[in-house]
């Protein structure tokens, strides 16, 4: 088997048993985002405690890379700082967009499996829908809360 076979089955095993699919009780941050282009969709909760993500979960549906790539970046940001989440998902974004350098990165993890799609531009998008969330999560957080 090769490893882009590998790659393969690693993404459908993602997409058939998503990891951290689910609610938090009491969130701390939750943001929904649609790609209108396809229709793939994703609510994704954080549960945040001084600056570490200490809970990820999502729901939604969609394609099995939306899917796959929601599942393994729930699982790569529990117990990382929004410093450290950030910096994944600059990495990861880069790898979307064919970056050599970040395809090689082991801090990705299972991430890496996902590099073939940035040979397919329609599809990056739906890679990176999990991370826009993550993304607006992260500054509604940093937002300082408004009164009613």
């Amino acid at each position: 088997m090769n490893l882009e076979s590998l790659y393969q089955e690693l993404i459908l095993q993602h997409h058939r048993h998503p990891k951290n699919r689910g609610s938090i009780e009491t969130p701390s941050v939750e943001i929904a985002m649609k790609n209108p282009v396809c229709g793939d969709e994703i609510t994704l909760q954080l549960a945040v405690e001084d600056g570490v993500v200490t809970a990820a979960r999502f729901t939604g549906q969609g394609c099995s890379i939306s899917q796959a790539s929601a599942s393994m970046m729930t699982q790569r940001i529990e117990g990382r700082t929004l410093e450290e989440t950030r910096s994944l998902a600059r990495l990861f974004t880069r790898l979307m967009h064919g970056d050599a350098e970040a395809a090689n990165d082991r801090s990705l993890g299972d991430l890496r499996a996902l590099t073939g799609v940035a040979k397919f531009p329609r599809r990056v998008k739906c890679a990176l829908l999990a991370w826009n969330a993550l993304d607006e999560a992260e500054k509604a957080l940093d937002s300082p809360p408004t009164d009613p």
